[in-house]
């Protein structure tokens, strides 16, 4: 049981001496790409939610949403708009194939005492970004997504632990003042809605800084 969770930890860690990404890196480059391109993701977020409903349509901005990060990292101003082209919908098979593979994969890993299942998930974190970006098929992009993760996955949970956490935080400090100043539950409700906003495009931030390091190679 021991050298079980030993191999986990090191699995999870990797080689730290070949690390060149580091919390505090990814936090601020996550942000700033983020806060740079807060209007248009807003913006993409809203779009995709009022059509979500809508078949097939849904499918392209879905990809897109989840694939935004690669173009974020290499600098690039994103359009709201951006989520409805056609290219993204060419992907739809290998990404309901990828998709597969990925549930399939980390459901049997949590099954295992759930360690494994998050290393896995971490491992796949860029899997979905190297097929729509780099063409890969789905067992490419799930093979290059471990390699390049490997070393980094404790760094890429903990920068995204730590901006879920003050998320959290921050949410709960403003609506405890609001309950206890009586105010009316709208108003929390909307700085509830103006938060989250908020956290998505520092989210994809973090991850388009994490593919953009992974993808320098």
């Amino acid at each position: 049981m021991i050298l079980t969770c030993n191999t986990l930890c090191c699995n999870l860690i990797g080689n730290q001496n070949q690390n060149h990404m580091t919390i505090s890196s990814l936090l601020k480059g996550g942000i700033q790409i983020g806060l740079k391109n807060f209007l248009s993701l807003v913006g993409a977020l809203i779009l995709y939610t009022l059509t979500i409903w809508v078949p097939y349509l849904n499918v392209g901005t879905t990809i897109a949403m989840v694939s935004i990060p690669a173009a974020l990292s290499r600098g690039e101003i994103i359009s709201p708009t951006e989520i409805f082209k056609s290219k993204y919908r060419k992907n739809m098979g290998a990404f309901f194939l990828l998709m597969s593979f990925m549930f399939i994969g980390t459901l049997m890993g949590y099954l295992f005492l759930i360690i494994p299942g998050i290393v896995l998930s971490y491992s796949w974190c860029i899997a979905l970004l190297l097929l729509v970006d780099k063409g890969l098929n789905p067992m490419q992009a799930l093979n290059e997504s471990n390699k390049r993760t490997y070393g980094h996955k404790l760094t890429i949970f903990l920068s995204q632990f730590l901006l879920g956490l003050g998320y959290f935080v921050l949410n709960f400090i403003i609506s405890a003042i609001i309950i206890n100043q009586m105010f009316l539950p709208t108003l929390a409700a909307l700085i509830q809605l103006a938060l989250m906003l908020l956290y998505v495009p520092l989210q994809l931030g973090i991850l388009a800084e994490v593919y953009r390091n992974l993808s320098e190679d």
